[in-house]
């Protein structure tokens, strides 16, 4: 595949002369480099680093013959890479129950070229964000659930995030658990927003339950989904003040806008490949 504006991420052993090793493999092939990033992890003893370049020329590269050179090159350093063409948006699937906020933001910002995704479809089990969809020209899959239907729900849902080969799902305020072997074929490709500060406020009415403990602060998170429910390594998150005056209206009014604005940043992040994982946490290059 051949591509003309590139980024390379790579995780590997913490080791001196990894970084110069990696500028001068791309130097030697007429990159520039645009932007730079990296960070060394004294706990896992892990080196993480995003490089975005282009060639000096104009032309393009194959990233292919990247990939396949780069893991030969730097096989001492046992480098875990990848080449990205940065002029190719991300495929998305967004998954979306009855509350359409972050959905709406995500679609206007796609609609306007402020997004770097490639909305393949919006998969909801309900039909509220339907005419939304299809008026923006989206494939919109209706997909209702019950106890009795997971399985079979949960195998469509699978087939037309595959089919679309997206490579990131979006939940984007979807209502239900995701089974674990649903999961165990998304690891690291699914983003969920989170009405709080994670571990806080799990389940129905957040706003609600943080009226009644009378909260000062409001906010909500972006995170990877895992097995352990809305305890996934963190993306993004932000905050707003309350006081005693706020209705558990408002701060729900509030906290709409402050989920559209972290997923959306969440999303964008991903899509620009600046995440990469570590452990229970992320490494984010902003």
């Amino acid at each position: 595949m051949e591509a003309k504006k590139i980024i390379l991420q790579f995780i590997c052993p913490d080791k001196a002369g990894v970084l110069s090793a990696a500028t001068q493999f791309l130097f030697k092939r007429n990159a520039f480099m645009t932007e730079v990033s990296s960070f060394s992890d004294n706990d896992t003893k892990k080196f993480f680093s995003r490089i975005a370049f282009e060639n000096e020329d104009g032309s393009s590269f194959n990233i292919n013959d990247l990939e396949k050179e780069f893991s030969t090159e730097l096989k001492e350093f046992n480098i875990d890479g990848r080449f990205f063409d940065a002029e190719q948006p991300c495929k998305a699937i967004i998954a979306v129950s009855k509350v359409g906020h972050c959905l709406n933001d995500l679609l206007h910002r796609w609609k306007i070229g402020s997004l770097p995704i490639d909305i393949k479809g919006v998969i909801s089990n309900h039909e509220t964000s339907k005419d939304i969809v299809e008026w923006n020209n989206i494939p919109f899959h209706y997909l209702p659930i019950s106890p009795d239907t997971k399985s079979e729900q949960e195998q469509s849902f699978k087939e037309i995030y595959q089919n679309s080969g997206s490579e990131l799902l979006v939940l984007a305020r979807y209502m239900q658990i995701l089974s674990s072997d649903f999961l165990n074929e998304l690891d690291g490709q699914c983003i969920n927003i989170h009405h709080s500060f994670l571990p806080g406020f799990k389940g129905a009415k957040p706003y609600h339950q943080a009226h009644e403990r009378g909260v000062k602060i409001i906010g909500a998170t972006a995170h990877y989904v895992t097995d352990d429910l809305d305890e996934g390594p963190i993306i993004e998150q932000d905050i707003l003040r309350v006081d005693h005056g706020a209705s558990p209206e408002s701060m729900q009014e509030s906290g709409y806008d402050i989920e559209s604005a972290v997923l959306l940043r969440a999303v964008r992040l991903y899509a620009e490949r600046r995440i990469l994982l570590n452990g229970l946490k992320t490494v984010v290059f902003n």
